[in-house]
């Protein structure tokens, strides 16, 4: 396996140059095509963390592999830093595919999408609106737009959530006048802070060694709370998502409300699985290596049955 460095205009936002790796399978030989799987990264990370974990494993199979940042983040300009539009992010795998769509060695009918965490959610939301993509799964899936309305462990009420809405607004106010709309957290900014033993992983992962990147500050624009709070990752799901899923989940999840939300709703996939990582809590799938190798045991033959 190969890894090559790439950048390209968004065609989405040619004002924005995307960064992303490019995983190449072993004995990669340009003349020939293969399936290519873009790989989504999670809220506050980038392309260098779990979303590469995943494209390695993915390459190591045979496939064409693409991890990138988000515009507004990491590697990937774009203005405001930081900002994180559901609907943008959306729009960023179809830039993608776009892209690898102009590569002599992509198959453009054999392409797929796979995500961790929100990046799932923004995964099988692009498979919803692109039917470029013929297969998408979901890793530690998260409907971020649900997580921000009803919490981490989705015990909190819609309406409940409104003053996240408010603080939203008042963030795009303070930032139109020209001050500081300020930022939120992706992950606890110290392990005495975390509410639980997932949240001590997210400190972990986001803000020590196991995986703190340079370019992956782990905040989003308090702004683009007036985007997210209305978002659902799964909208029309039950009537546009018929592509096959594949959903991989931890049995000590308290986010796998989620994972089982969109396996419910849906109905019109042409075939659905979920698998349960037995032990295994949310941040654990990101890279703990026992996990990490139990999911691509499920989501390789996934893809290499339907690309």
């Amino acid at each position: 396996m190969t890894t090559q460095k790439v950048n390209f205009k968004n065609s989405n936002n040619t004002n924005i140059t995307m960064s992303g790796i490019l995983f190449l399978p072993e004995g990669f030989d340009k003349n020939k095509q293969y399936a290519a799987i873009v790989v989504t990264h999670p809220g506050g990370g980038v392309k260098e963390q779990t979303a590469s974990t995943y494209a390695s494993r993915l390459a190591q199979a045979g496939f064409i592999a693409a991890a990138y940042d988000a515009s507004y983040q990491g590697e990937t300009t774009g203005e405001p830093r930081l900002l994180e539009n559901p609907y943008i992010r959306v729009e960023d795998i179809s830039a993608v595919i776009d892209y690898i769509s102009t590569l002599p060695y992509v198959d453009e009918n054999r392409i797929g999408a796979a995500g961790i965490c929100a990046g799932a959610g923004y995964s099988i939301n692009a498979a919803i609106n692109d039917h470029r993509i013929k297969a998408v799964a979901g890793i530690s899936t998260v409907n971020i737009g649900a997580m921000y309305r009803n919490g981490w462990d989705g015990t909190v009420k819609d309406v409940d959530a409104m003053p996240l809405l408010m603080m939203g607004a008042d963030a795009r106010a303070r930032e139109a006048q020209g001050n500081d709309g300020g930022r939120l957290p992706f992950a606890p900014e110290t392990k005495e802070s975390a509410p639980s033993k997932e949240m001590e992983d997210a400190w972990e992962y986001y803000r020590t060694s196991r995986a703190m990147c340079p370019t992956a500050p782990g905040y989003v624009l308090s702004r683009s709370l007036t985007q997210l709070l209305s978002y659902d990752a799964y909208n029309f799901a039950e009537a546009f998502l018929t592509q096959p899923l594949q959903i991989v989940v931890g049995s000590e999840s308290e986010s796998r409300w989620m994972s089982f939300g969109i396996y419910k709703r849906a109905a019109a996939s042409a075939d659905k699985n979920i698998h349960v990582v037995h032990g295994a809590n949310h941040m654990e799938l990101y890279d703990v290596l026992n996990y990490v190798e139990e999911s691509a045991s499920v989501i390789v033959p996934f893809f290499s049955k339907y690309l």
